[in-house]
């Protein structure tokens, strides 16, 4: 007696892959592997076209998503080149997927500043450690140019030389993950940063917290720098909303 057919099941299904997605996952086993060297031009998409046997549609959604990713750069009227792969770019992959989610979702938002307190207080406890006289110097140098913003005509400035207090911490690590990842985190959470065009009078708050930091840092106290950089965030978490 014959066995009736079993159903099929979804994973049993053979799924078509757009042509794009074949020409993309080529390419990038030829980065990842060497054959196209960083630095090296991508082949014409006329040489793509033949040797994959697609149109050009597919071959130029393919090259705008590697660019996308950061894995070539295209200029205008030259040949694409490839760049060093770099923790920057794999975190610059994800980018817009995480705006979007962090845009479609109030509670996405509490989620990364969740996640950016507690990477913080892990550098800032990685800097108390490690921190050179340099190091220290070059944040002092941070918090006066960040001061020097203050009263001008732009607030945005002063939260630009705010990120970059807190990637200086990072790169304190020599972690370039870390430097990659901070930098992403307080990127996406500048968007939703409540009083970005104007003063609050808040800023002489920020400035003397930062300044705690520093000194917690200078003092190589580990614990008392993760209880200066855990109050400064928890205070400044409200200054982060989706627009009501």
């Amino acid at each position: 007696m014959d066995t009736p057919a079993r159903p099929a099941q979804a994973q049993d299904k053979i799924v078509r892959q757009k042509l794009s997605d074949q020409v993309l996952e080529r390419l990038q086993e030829r980065i990842a592997s060497g054959v196209l060297a960083p630095g090296s031009q991508m082949p014409s998409e006329r040489e793509l076209m033949a040797e994959f046997g697609v149109g050009r549609p597919a071959v130029r959604e393919a090259m705008q998503r590697l660019n996308d990713a950061g894995l070539i750069s295209v200029s205008q009227g030259g040949r694409a080149r490839i760049n060093e792969i770099a923790a920057e770019t794999a975190v610059r992959s994800m980018d817009t997927v995480a705006r979007l989610l962090i845009s479609g979702s109030p509670e996405y938002l509490e989620h990364l500043k969740e996640a950016r307190t507690r990477f913080e207080i892990g550098m800032v406890e990685t800097a108390a450690r490690r921190a050179t006289e340099t190091d220290i110097a070059a944040l002092r140098e941070s918090v006066a140019f960040q001061r020097g913003k203050l009263g001008g005509d732009d607030a945005q400035a002063f939260i630009y030389a705010d990120i970059d207090f807190h990637i200086q911490i990072a790169e304190i690590s020599g972690n370039p993950i870390y430097v990659a990842l901070s930098e992403a985190m307080l990127n996406w959470l500048s968007a939703y940063h409540r009083h970005l065009l104007r003063w609050t009078g808040n800023e002489e708050t920020t400035l003397r917290e930062h300044q705690d930091i520093i000194d917690a840092i200078e003092a190589r106290d580990p614990e008392r720098a993760k209880q200066a950089m855990q109050r400064h965030l928890e205070r400044s978490a409200d200054m982060y909303r989706h627009a009501d």
